[in-house]
């Protein structure tokens, strides 16, 4: 999973404004009275949220099980004269060195762990690396979205020097939707070459989240719709959640 997708992740969420992130995340700091200086992100994709949040003077920690995804980040750190530091784990068994003031994890990454018993997990070694009174938010694509926005539906895009294809089929029982994505990509010959990956994204309830945060001692103090402190609507698609550790 994101092999040759890395080399496409940017071009394919290039509507995602990482500045109206990175202020959502401020905000959401002032909101609780926090002042972090040591971020871990986990997740961290292709890095740049963890760029616009270096560029803001928070220092930053940034964890992916992807080394393509590591490589672009790594780049792009260098190219914006970012000092952070990129490691190659597994958010369900990461290890730090010490403790950090606040943990994000976005871009619904935390839909990507698709048992509960390995959320619990996740979110003990978020408890784990907390400093106390630290900061843990996070966000996931809703039931509404998996199952009815994306569901099993498809969505292509066309253009001269990539197209892909996205086929998605939701699985009501586990509350599963699956993405076989192909991409054409042309090359300097004009030729074609094809690529294709599977992602598996869960849906998990409200109910979950909280048990599965309370059982890794960890305090849900905040759920709210899209990039807002509003909660959420029967039809939000990306729901955001806050948690503390006492």
């Amino acid at each position: 999973m994101y092999t040759s997708f890395a080399d496409f992740y940017d071009r394919l969420t290039h509507d995602i404004n990482y500045t109206k992130w990175a202020d959502y995340l401020q905000s959401a700091f002032c909101r609780f009275g926090k002042n972090p200086k040591l971020i871990l992100e986990l997740g961290c994709g292709t890095g740049s949220l963890a760029v616009e949040m270096s560029k803001r003077g928070y220092d930053m920690i940034a964890l992916d099980s992807s080394v393509s995804m590591l490589d672009k980040a790594y780049q792009k750190a260098l190219k914006a004269n970012a000092d952070i530091l990129f490691i190659n784990q597994d958010m369900r068994s990461f290890e730090l060195y010490g403790t950090v003031d606040a943990v994000i994890c976005l871009l619904d990454s935390i839909n990507y762990i698709i048992s509960l018993q390995e959320l619990k997990k996740v979110f003990k070694l978020v408890h784990n690396y907390l400093n106390p009174g630290g900061l843990f938010i996070f966000d996931v694509n809703s039931h509404y979205k998996l199952s009815t926005v994306l569901g099993s539906n498809t969505f292509y895009e066309l253009d001269e020097d990539i197209s892909w294809v996205w086929i998605n089929t939701y699985d009501d029982k586990d509350r599963t939707t699956t993405f076989d994505i192909t991409f054409f990509v042309r090359n300097e010959d004009g030729l074609y070459r094809r690529y294709d990956e599977t992602h598996i994204e869960k849906a998990y309830t409200g109910e979950e989240i909280t048990e599965a945060l309370a059982s890794s001692g960890l305090t849900l103090i905040g759920e709210f719709g899209d990039l807002s402190f509003d909660p959420p609507s029967d039809r939000e698609e990306r729901i955001f959640y806050i948690a503390k550790k006492a």
